[in-house]
């Protein structure tokens, strides 16, 4: 269906009943579910949900990131618009043929959208099933390679010492805050996507272990944090001997530590293997 073709009292009950149910932006999201549907059943079955508390992103079955339109099965982590200041970074280093990996990528978002800027050769990997089934379907586009597993031991061998970006948009909410989190966020996506441990690093530190063997000479690690978190992570990537900054973005509310391993930057576009 189209907006167009919802007759506008049937669209004004929609709004109705979502603005009723505390959607903050109800015409918007009537808009999107309206031309989403496919026919009338639809769009009740989908107002339903979302009335019933649905993220939006799960009842459209998929979100917009950075211009991508990315599918977002049920049980997905949900990308944030937020999320889209790392992906600006990291393209800034990102040059044609380069070797990026998206580690605990959920949906492939992050993946997805530095691949529609730039000629790479991409890979992810992620812990869940569910998100694994969705990043396959969303990197297609691309020839993305997606892997299941723990963070670089879902990897290929291969890959060690020659990523050339790595996007690690791990989980940093510390546990006693999860409570805290919109109930969106608490009841509708998996508690491995949200937990960062008790103080919201543990992830990182694993990461932050491990990266400077599987990044190239001169490879690059994004990762995102609160903006109170960040000096901390900045520490724990330079314990680990990366260089590493702290860039932010006001707008969007990003923060995002940026780790470089020292030495001679790999020609992009070297093969792997």
């Amino acid at each position: 269906m189209s907006v167009s073709s919802v007759p506008s009292f049937e669209l004004s009950h929609v709004v109705g009943r979502l603005r009723a149910a505390g959607c903050v932006f109800a015409e918007d999201e009537a808009a999107l579910i309206a031309s989403t549907a496919r026919d009338d059943s639809e769009l009740a079955a989908m107002v339903d949900r979302r009335v019933a508390g649905l993220p939006l992103e799960h009842v459209l079955g998929w979100a917009s990131f950075r211009g991508v339109r990315i599918a977002v099965d049920p049980g997905v982590f949900i990308p944030r618009r937020r999320t889209e200041f790392l992906v600006e970074e990291a393209l800034r280093v990102t040059r044609p043929g380069a070797v990026v990996v998206d580690l605990g990528c959920g949906s492939g978002a992050l993946g997805a959208a530095v691949a529609a800027e730039r000629s790479v050769c991409l890979y992810a990997a992620d812990i869940e099933l569910a998100a694994v089934a969705c990043a396959r379907r969303n990197l297609v586009p691309w020839q993305g390679s997606v892997y299941q597993g723990d963070l670089f031991a879902a990897l290929p061998d291969e890959l060690c010492g020659r990523i050339d970006v790595l996007l690690a948009n791990v989980p940093y909410v510390p546990t006693n805050e999860i409570r805290l989190l919109p109930p969106e966020a608490r009841l509708y996506e998996p508690h491995v996507t949200l937990d960062g441990g008790p103080d919201g690093l543990a992830t990182l530190r694993r990461v932050a272990a491990a990266a400077p063997d599987w990044l190239a000479p001169g490879g690059h690690l994004f990762v995102e944090m609160s903006e109170h978190q960040a000096p901390l992570a900045r520490a724990v990537l330079r314990e680990h001997g990366l260089a590493a900054d702290i860039t932010s973005d006001d707008e969007l509310g990003a923060t995002v530590v940026h780790g470089i391993r020292p030495g001679a930057e790999r020609a992009a576009g070297t093969p792997v293997g």
